[in-house]
C-alpha cells in the first residue's frame, strides 16, 4: 500500500514488548523488499505515561517524513491518537496506517477516540457478510440483553468469531472419530526427565489431530480450513475511518494483491476515493518541509567561482543573496517540483578555521543546513554522510597546463614512415622502367606522338610524376602504358588522401600535447576536495600543491616562468530535486542558464568536447601492401601483354615452358625411340614448340 501511495519512508511507532518486537523485524523485511525505508522507529512501553507520549509525538511533528504506521495494543493505541489529534499531526498532509491490532477493536472506540482518527487507513481480516453471521449476531445481542442491561453491550470483532469457528471445528472432528472412549488416558513423559511437566493426554489426540486438519466448513468468520496448523490466510480489508463508521475502500490478497472489490478478477492496485486526515482529498506526498522553518539552503561564501555561486550580504537586514549558475539551476528546479518550496539561503564561512573547504560545509547537514547548492564535487568520502543529487553538470578531475607548442620542421615527413617513403621511391622507378620497356618498340616511334624519340625515354621516367601536373593522353603511345599509368594513378591518389588524413591528425594531436613533470607545480581550487584528493589518494607530495581562489591568479600563475602544472542522508528530497535536475539539464533553458554566467555561445553539449586520443602513428608500408601487390600484378600483366621485345620474350618464354611441360606428360605414354627423338629436337631447337606437338606422332 506504500508502495502504490509511493511513499519512500515512514515512521513505525509500536509497543515495547515482544509483540511489537516481532512486528518490527517484520515489517522491516517487508519493506526492504519494496525499497520503503524506515525513518523512524519509536517504541512506546504499555505503561507509559500522557507526558511521554505527547512528548515524542511533539519531536515527531518537526521531522520530515509524514507517513506513520501504528501496531501496538488497542489500549495504548486509542490513548496514542487522542494525543496526537491535540499535538497537530493528525492535520492535512500526514498519513497514518494502523494494523489489525488495533483494527480489530474499532467497534468498541468511543466518539472523542473516533473523532481524533477521522482519515486514518486501516487493515484487518476481512469477514464476509452471511445469514449465518446475522442470526449470531442477534442471539449475541439477546443473550447479552438477558445477562447484564446496565452495562453496553460488547460487540463482536473477528477474535470471538474465530473462535467460535475453532470450537465448532473441534465438535465436527470429533463427531467424525465416532467412537471415543474418554477413560483412555496416557502420561505425557518430558523429554527432560523431570515430574514437573506430566500431564495426562488423550490416545487419541492424534487421531483428533489428523481429523481437524481435514475440517472444512462454512463457518461465521468465512471460509474454515487448516494449512499446516495454521487458519488458512483469507482476504484482507483496507478501510478508511470517515464518520462514525469505516468505510471499505479496497481488498488485498496475497495471490492477486490490491482489488477495489473481491469479485474483481484482475489487480487494479487502485483504491476508492479516500478522505485523509484534515478532511483532504489530496493524496499526502509523505514528507514535508520540517516546521522549524523554511528550507535552509547552504551557500559557499568566499569560495570557488563567483560565476557559480556569487554571495551578498546585505549589511542593514544581514540578508543573503546569492546568484550564479548553480543558484539558477537551484532556482529553476524548484519552478519544476511540483509543490511549493519555502527556503531561505545561509552562507558557510568558517571564520575560526581559514583553511576550511567544501567537505566541512556539507558535514553541517542536516544540524545549520537541509541542503546545499554550489559548485561541489560528488566523491565517495563525503558520500557516506549525505546525499547527492543527480549531478547538473559534468564532473571530473582536469589537469591544465600550459602549452609551448614545439618547433619542428620536418612534420610533414612524419605521416609516413620510413619504409613506406622507401617503398614509394622505388615504385616510382619500377614504373618508369615498366613504361620505359611499354613504349621502347623495336620500330619507329608514331608520327603522332608530341614528344620526339629522342625525349620519350626521358619522359617515361618521369610519367608517374609528370601525370599529375601534365594529365594528357598522348603521353604515352601505347594502350598497356596507358592501363599501368591508370592503376598508379588510383595507387597516388590512396597515398595522398591517406597522407593529408594522417597530417591533420598529427597537427591536431600537437596542439593537445603538453609537458609535465614530477617537479612541476599543481594548484588547485582554494576549498576543493582536490588538495585531500592529491595527498591521501594521488600520494602527491603537500609541497607541490598550490592553492588558489580566482581565475586571476591562475592566469598569473600559468603566465609566470616558474614551472606549474548535497542534503541530508536519506532525504525524501533528494529523488524530487534530482528529477527535477533532469527536467532543467534536458530543458531548452539549459544553455540560455550557461551563457548567462559563462558566456555567449557556451554549452556544455559540445560534440568537440569528447576525448581525443593523443596517439597518432605513421603509416607504414604493410598498411598499403595490398594496394602494392595489386599494382606489380598489373605492370607484370602488362608486360606479358603488350607487343614490345620483352613481352614477346616473356610469351615466348612462357609457352616454351608450357610445351615441356606438356611434351613431358605425353613421354610417359610413348615408346623409347619416340623419347629419344623428341629430347634430340628439342634440344637442338628443330621443333617449332609454336605448332601443336601432335606432330611427332605422325613420324611415328
Amino acid at each position: 500500500m506504500c508502495r502504490g501511495f509511493e511513499w519512500s519512508e515512514v515512521v513505525v511507532l509500536y509497543e515495547d514488548t515482544e509483540f511489537g518486537n516481532q512486528f518490527l523485524s517484520h515489517i522491516n523485511k517487508a519493506f526492504e523488499e519494496v525499497e520503503i525505508g524506515l525513518a523512524y522507529m519509536v517504541a512506546f512501553p504499555n505503561s507509559a505515561e500522557d507526558s511521554y507520549l505527547l512528548k515524542e509525538l511533539n519531536k515527531l511533528s518537526t521531522k520530515q517524513t509524514r507517513v506513520f504506521v501504528v501496531h501496538m495494543n488497542p489500549s495504548l493505541g486509542f490513548r496514542l491518537f487522542t494525543l496526537a489529534k491535540s499535538s497537530g499531526i493528525l492535520s492535512e498532509g500526514f498519513a497514518w496506517i494502523i494494523t489489525d491490532s488495533i483494527s480489530n477493536f474499532m467497534n468498541s472506540i468511543d466518539s472523542i477516540t473516533r473523532d481524533s482518527m477521522q482519515g486514518v487507513l486501516g487493515v484487518r481480516p476481512h469477514v464476509p457478510s452471511s445469514k449465518g453471521l446475522k442470526s449470531f449476531q442477534q442471539r449475541w445481542k439477546r443473550s447479552m440483553i438477558l445477562e447484564n442491561t446496565a452495562s453496553p453491550i460488547p460487540e463482536l470483532n473477528v477474535h470471538g468469531l474465530w473462535a467460535y469457528d475453532a470450537v465448532t471445528a473441534l465438535g465436527i472432528a470429533i463427531e467424525n472419530i465416532k467412537t471415543v472412549n474418554p477413560l483412555l488416558f496416557g502420561v505425557n513423559k518430558p523429554r527432560d526427565g523431570t515430574e514437573k511437566r506430566k500431564m495426562r493426554i488423550s490416545t487419541f489426540g492424534p487421531k483428533l489431530l489428523s481429523e481437524l486438519s481435514r475440517t472444512k466448513f462454512r463457518g461465521l468468520s468465512g471460509d474454515f480450513q487448516l494449512v499446516d496448523g495454521e487458519l488458512k490466510p483469507s482476504a484482507f480489508e483496507i478501510f478508511n475511518v470517515i464518520g462514525t463508521g469505516e468505510k471499505t475502500i479496497g481488498y488485498w490478497t496475497s495471490d492477486r494483491g490490491i482489488k477495489r472489490e473481491l469479485s474483481e478478477s484482475t489487480s487494479t492496485e487502485q483504491l476508492k476515493s479516500i478522505m485523509w486526515p484534515g478532511d483532504s482529498v489530496v493524496r499526502p506526498k509523505g514528507w514535508a518541509i520540517p516546521t522549524t522553518g523554511n528550507l535552509r539552503v547552504g551557500i559557499p561564501s568566499t569560495r570557488g567561482y563567483r560565476e557559480f555561486v556569487n554571495v551578498t550580504i546585505d549589511p542593514t537586514t544581514k540578508h543573503t543573496n546569492a546568484t550564479g549558475f548553480s543558484i539558477d539551476i537551484f532556482l529553476a528546479t524548484l519552478d519544476v517540483i511540483p509543490f511549493p518550496v519555502n527556503y531561505e539561503f545561509h552562507h558557510y564561512n568558517d571564520t575560526q578555521n581559514i583553511d576550511w573547504t567544501y567537505d566541512d560545509m556539507l558535514h553541517e547537514i542536516p544540524q545549520r543546513f537541509d541542503m546545499v547548492v554550489g559548485d561541489t564535487t560528488i566523491w565517495a568520502p563525503i558520500a557516506a554522510y549525505v546525499d547527492f543529487s543527480v549531478p547538473y553538470s559534468e564532473s571530473g578531475v582536469i589537469l591544465v597546463v600550459k602549452n609551448k607548442k614545439p618547433f619542428d620542421m620536418w612534420i610533414f615527413v612524419k605521416p609516413l614512415r620510413w619504409d613506406l617513403w622507401l617503398t614509394i621511391i622505388m615504385i616510382c622507378i619500377y614504373m618508369g622502367i615498366v613504361l620505359h620497356i611499354l613504349e621502347h618498340r623495336d620500330t619507329n616511334s608514331d608520327t603522332d606522338s608530341l614528344t620526339s624519340k629522342r625525349e620519350r625515354p626521358r619522359m617515361v621516367y618521369w610519367s608517374p610524376l609528370a601525370v599529375f601536373a601534365f594529365p594528357e593522353r598522348n603521353m604515352v603511345s601505347n594502350k598497356w602504358s596507358f592501363f599501368t599509368l591508370l592503376v598508379w594513378l588510383f595507387m597516388a591518389f590512396v597515398l595522398m588522401q591517406s597522407y593529408t588524413a594522417n597530417l591533420s591528425a598529427i597537427l591536431t594531436v600537437d596542439q593537445l600535447k603538453f609537458a609535465f613533470s614530477d617537479n612541476y607545480y599543481i594548484g588547485c581550487q582554494e576549498g576543493s576536495f582536490m588538495k585531500q584528493l592529491s595527498t591521501k589518494q594521488l600520494h602527491i607530495s603537500a609541497l607541490r600543491l598550490k592553492i588558489y581562489s580566482s581565475p586571476e591568479e591562475y592566469h598569473k600563475a600559468m603566465s609566470s616562468e616558474t614551472k606549474m602544472e548535497a542534503f541530508p542522508i536519506g532525504s525524501p528530497l533528494v529523488s524530487h530535486f534530482s528529477k527535477a535536475i533532469l527536467d532543467v539539464t534536458q530543458g531548452p533553458n539549459m544553455t540560455s542558464i550557461e551563457q548567462k554566467n559563462f558566456e555567449p555561445g557556451y554549452s556544455s553539449q559540445d560534440p568537440l568536447s569528447s576525448s581525443i586520443s593523443q596517439q597518432t602513428s605513421s603509416l607504414t608500408v604493410y598498411d598499403f601492401a595490398g594496394l602494392f601487390v595489386i599494382v606489380g600484378s598489373v605492370t607484370i600483366l602488362a608486360l606479358l601483354r603488350s607487343e614490345t621485345a620483352v613481352g614477346r620474350k616473356l610469351t615466348d618464354k612462357a609457352k616454351h615452358v608450357i610445351f615441356l611441360i606438356a611434351t613431358i606428360l605425353e613421354l610417359r605414354h610413348k615408346s623409347i625411340p619416340w623419347k629419344m627423338l623428341m629430347v634430340m629436337e628439342i634440344h637442338d631447337h628443330k621443333i617449332d614448340w609454336t605448332r601443336k606437338y601432335t606432330r611427332p606422332c605422325r613420324i611415328m
